[in-house]
Formats: C-alpha cells, structure tokens, sequence
C-alpha cells in the first residue's frame, strides 16, 4: 500500500506538474474542498488529461460526495483516463462505497476498462453518523483499498470550535475517530491510511505525528504539501535494526514450523510476532 498520499487541487495546473515531480507514492487530484463550485467544469477537463498522463506517481480522484450532482460529473469526465482510485469524502457509510462501486462497473464498461481496476478509499469519518456503521466496510466490496479520516468536517458538523488542543494533540472526539477508522480498516482486512497534518510548516511535529501513525498500525498518511512527504515516506519504513529483528524472527519460524511459540534474546516470541516481522520486511521492500 502506498504510504503517502498528496493532495493536490484539480484546478491547478502549476501545484499539479510540481505534484508529478514529487517523491509522492500518491496523488490525490481534488475536485472537492479545493476547488470552488464555478470552477468544477474546467477542473475536471484539467484532472482527465492529468489523470491520463503516463510518468509520475499513482493517481487517484477525490470527488464530491455522492448525494450531489457533481459527483457523477466528475466521475463521468475523469473515468475514462482510468484513475488509479477514488477517494470517496462525506460516505454516510458502506453503502455509499458499495453504490461508487456500482457506478465504476458502468463507467469500466463503458470505457473499455478492467472491470475492478479503480480501488475505492472512503474518508470514513466526516459525518458524526457515520462513526457508528464503520464495521460494515468489511466485505462491502472488493474494490475497497484503504480507509482514511478525516477531522474537519466532523468538527463542523459536530459544532466544535477547535478539534486539537493546545499542545497538538487531538481532542477525545478525534481521538475516537481516528481509532475506529484504524480498527475498521484491520476488521475489513485493509490498510488505515491517517489523516493530514495541516501545519505543514511545522516538520519537527509532523515526523512525530506520522511516527506515531505508524507505531498505531497506519499503513500511510495524507499530505497536504510537496514538503511533508519525504517525512512521510521515511516515518513508514522500518529502520535497520526492526528489519534484522523481523528477519531473524521469520527465519526462527522457518526452522521451527511447528512451534507456536519461542526463544529470542530471552524474549518469546509467538505467532503474532511472526506476522507482525512479516509485515515489517515486506513494508521494508516496497
């Protein structure tokens, strides 16, 4: 799974050639927040031959949310350069990925594309409803990639003056829902992809926070600046010596594979272990 994903607003033809040149393993073309109401129209003319161009990272679409007309508009315009995924903001749940799931079968048809090709990652936290439905993402359908959140919106629609405290750190309400997002995503067997840091001027908090994302268990994070993603990158690869720990894990296992639990630097070590090592090297080889 892609660690970083960068935000970039569809309406911009100079922040989206300095966005290709990034390090950034994705790009999110957006068609929503960034992006003024009038402007949507020439916004998805620009995405569709962005989205269509062949060098650079993956890309992806964030559009509108699906109760309202825009949406269509810019899955129809854009589809037919084959987006890498969407990223679905404001879902009243899984049946709103279930029902982008419906429309990406007749847009591939239509346009000649793999039928399945275009992944799905819901913004899964936006509405305050929606935190308590989170669990249905599993099995809802094969084109869902990842799950992210987001705190902005919730805060808005909770009525909240301020959603992080004076130090930095969420308040309990984001807390909440960016834990739900994280164990939805392990239920649905997915990655949990962490919201923004919105001050991207501060890079010292940012590769704390990113740290702590991966420590969690998030596979990636959203970027909102060209400047943030090499932090990004690095805060989720596994450094040297947590790649040699999990290799000698592993290869305990391989010479033990009938043991359930066992001996290392007088620790045991068990299965869990040994899927968490696995994980590690793999993250470690991409």
């Amino acid at each position: 799974m892609n660690r970083s994903f960068l935000f970039v607003p569809a309406d911009n033809e100079r922040k989206l050639a300095k966005a290709r040149d990034s390090r950034a393993d994705a790009l999110i073309v957006d068609l929503e927040d960034s992006v003024a109401s009038a402007e949507r129209p020439r916004a998805r003319q620009i995405a569709r031959d962005f989205v269509a161009g062949e060098d650079g990272p993956e890309i992806w679409l964030r559009i509108n949310p699906l109760d309202t007309e825009d949406a269509v508009s810019d899955l129809r315009e854009v589809m037919p350069s084959a987006p890498a995924g969407i990223v679905l903001p404001k879902p009243h749940g899984a049946k709103d990925a279930l029902r982008l799931s419906k429309l990406l079968d007749v847009l591939e048809q239509e346009h000649g594309l793999g039928l399945g090709s275009t992944r799905i990652m819901p913004i899964a936290t936006e509405r305050p409803s929606a935190l308590f439905n989170l669990h249905e993402y599993g099995g809802s359908t094969e084109r869902l990639a990842a799950l992210t959140w987001g705190a902005e919106d919730l805060s808005v629609a909770l009525g909240a003056s301020a959603n992080r405290d004076d130090d930095g750190q969420w308040l309990p309400p984001y807390q909440l829902a960016r834990s739900l997002c994280l164990i939805a995503a392990a239920a649905a067997g997915i990655a949990a992809i962490d919201t923004v840091y919105t001050d991207f001027k501060d890079s010292e908090a940012l590769i704390a926070y990113a740290n702590a994302a991966r420590r969690d268990g998030f596979a990636g994070m959203l970027a909102i600046h060209p400047s943030q993603v090499d932090a990004i990158n690095e805060a989720f690869l596994p450094d040297a010596v947590e790649v040699e720990r999990a290799r000698r894990i592993v290869e305990l296992f391989a010479e033990n594979p009938q043991a359930g639990a066992l001996g290392l630097d007088g620790e045991m070590v068990d299965r869990p272990h040994l899927l968490r090592a696995r994980r590690i090297l793999q993250q470690a080889e991409n």
